[in-house]
């Protein structure tokens, strides 16, 4: 086997398995961040849900009195206005679903699933945690959700919330006497949940591992391109032109040209070695011809 080839073998061998080790290691890690990047923007969306509650029920809400007496508006629900604005946001973000789910709801459509109720029942446990991230099997494929308790911290809540009969009459009206009573100041009645497939971060994921992994692989066969080229050009080159003149003189052809790389190296001693040994054995002939029989 040549050379040039062993190397190849070689390299090709070192290339691979650093490549693989490389892509399995960069695989996991981009993946862990996209996660984390996409729980990110549902953090920010949960940030801004909280932000239009805050600003309808201090701002709106106290404008829509007057209104109230005639016809309940929704728009003074904080809920309802953070569910509007965030499905308003979802148009530009369709990857991303805002949800205020809770038990015992005024609305129907703010009604918690079984799945989303088992998460508002663990808000409800004494040491709950401000925050929980989880993940689940959905039509669409596995799912990245995170979620955040709605705790029933300020008394005008119960305003509408508390019994049928503290409730204003339009609100009663509208929806009806069955649903959205009860509450207690408090109590975690509910979740803001932000869902997001899997399949988003992880696309995100291996679109960055694809590029990063087809531009190491370019710089591998780049520095094996010139790796090749040096091999050839300082070692293969001149050590195969040593190899034909060391066979020529081994055949006898004592007139053979000489060889000098005019360089310093480790092959431009090896040439000056076998130039000196060339000329002694020039010199040995000459002594041996000489000789009387």
């Amino acid at each position: 086997m040549k050379l040039l080839l062993k190397f190849n073998a070689v390299f090709v061998l070192v290339f691979l398995l650093g490549l693989i080790a490389t892509g399995a290691m960069t695989r996991q890690m981009l993946e862990r961040n996209a996660q984390q990047e996409t729980l990110q923007q549902a953090r920010f969306l949960l940030e801004k849900a909280m932000a239009v509650r805050s600003y309808t029920s201090t701002q709106v809400a106290p404008l829509l009195e007057t209104q109230m007496k005639y016809a309940f508006p929704p728009q003074s629900v904080p809920a309802f206005s953070a569910t509007e604005v965030l499905a308003k946001i979802q148009k530009t973000h369709p990857e991303y679903a805002y949800k205020e789910a809770t038990l015992n709801p005024t609305n129907p459509r703010d009604r918690a699933v079984e799945w989303e109720a088992d998460v508002i029942a663990e808000f409800r446990k004494s040491a709950a945690p401000d925050e929980f991230v989880g993940a689940r099997d959905a039509p669409s494929g596995r799912t990245l959700y995170i979620a955040r308790p709605i705790r029933i911290s300020d008394e005008a809540c119960l305003r509408c919330h508390s019994t049928v009969e503290a409730a204003p009459r339009t609100l009663v009206e509208k929806y009806g006497p069955a649903n959205g009573f009860g509450w207690q100041l408090g109590e975690v009645v509910g979740a803001q949940m932000v869902s997001v497939p899997m399949a988003v971060p992880l696309a995100r994921a291996h679109a960055a591992w694809a590029l990063f992994m087809g531009m190491l692989t370019a710089v591998f066969v780049a520095i094996g391109a010139a790796l090749n080229a040096m091999l050839w050009w300082l070692v293969i080159r001149p050590v195969t032109r040593l190899a034909r003149l060391a066979d020529r003189v081994s055949l006898g052809e004592m007139g053979a040209p000489g060889f000098a790389t005019g360089t310093r190296d480790e092959i431009g001693r090896l040439a000056a070695s076998f130039t000196r040994m060339r000329k002694s054995l020039v010199q040995a002939m000459k002594m041996l011809e000489g000789a009387p029989s």
